[in-house]
């Protein structure tokens, strides 16, 4: 985390992701999204929300030609 980075509180993520907060908590109980406690409060930093989201982006598949299938 660099000293710039935002902390977007559960619902911030929740409403960026378009999901319910029960999402993101769900993600910060299993460890699988960097977070940080700030007092009884947790806070996810802009940068964990991005590396989330890339980690799990799938680059479409380029197919370099279209064969149809023989039919036999």
């Amino acid at each position: 985390m660099n000293s710039a980075d935002h902390l977007l509180t559960v619902a911030q993520v929740a409403d960026l992701l378009g999901t319910s907060e029960r999402f993101p908590r769900r993600l910060i109980a299993e460890r699988r999204i960097r977070f940080v406690r700030v007092g009884r409060h947790v806070r996810i930093p802009e940068s964990a929300l991005s590396d989330f989201i890339n980690a799990g982006t799938v680059e479409p598949a380029i197919l370099t030609r279209y064969r149809p299938r023989s039919v036999a």
